[in-house]
């Protein structure tokens, strides 16, 4: 008898896990699994840091469950990139994983051929992504626009003239729109450039 284990996840406190836990109940009673372990995170999907799902992991790592069933895809990660890092690692485990919502059943031909599906479309996309980018940056050097930040403007005369009036970094940089980061490197600058060079 397979051991499984049960990720619920919602994403508000105001959601229940008992349809989840009702439906994945009764596909581990048709396989014939044993119940060992549950796990439940009240977060969004979109972190991939979670309490339940962490111990999840670890606890795989332990081996204390052949199998982990999910009401759908998405309670395991929104993002593909997340839900195959997943999927990867328990694929490393031995451990299969089946979400009742889509029948993904990674112990199955089926199942792990749409796992590899699933890669191939986040990669082709990840693809699509970073030429789209490059076209883009492309287009835009030829039409002679500025890529990335601006580079600061700064008044040096102006910040030294005020440091020498007495202000403080904190006052110079609220006067001059600028962090006093910036105003600390513009003194120790124009202090180096005035330094005379030594004999």
């Amino acid at each position: 008898m397979k051991r499984a284990a049960l990720y619920l996840r919602v994403s508000s406190l105001d959601q229940h896990p008992e349809t989840q836990l009702l439906d994945l109940r009764q596909i581990a009673a048709q396989r014939g699994y044993e119940i060992v372990s549950q796990y439940t995170d009240r977060v969004s999907g979109a972190k991939a840091r979670r309490p339940g799902l962490d111990e999840l992991i670890r606890d795989a790592r332990r081996g204390r469950f052949d199998v982990v069933l999910v009401w759908a895809s998405d309670r395991i990660a929104r993002y593909v990139k997340h839900f195959l890092e997943v999927l990867d690692e328990l694929n490393r485990l031995n451990i299969e994983f089946v979400s009742f919502r889509e029948q993904i059943d990674t112990g199955g031909p089926l199942g792990r051929a749409i796992v590899v599906i699933i890669g191939a479309i986040a990669e082709l996309e990840r693809s699509l992504i970073v030429e789209r980018v490059r076209a883009g940056m492309w287009r835009a050097k030829l039409e002679g626009r500025h890529i990335g930040r601006r580079p600061l403007e700064l008044n040096r005369e102006a910040i030294l003239r005020d440091h020498q009036r007495g202000q403080s970094l904190g006052q110079i940089a609220r006067l001059h729109r600028i962090s006093r980061t910036t105003v600390q490197r513009v003194l120790k600058q124009t202090t180096s450039n005035n330094q005379e060079p030594a004999a």
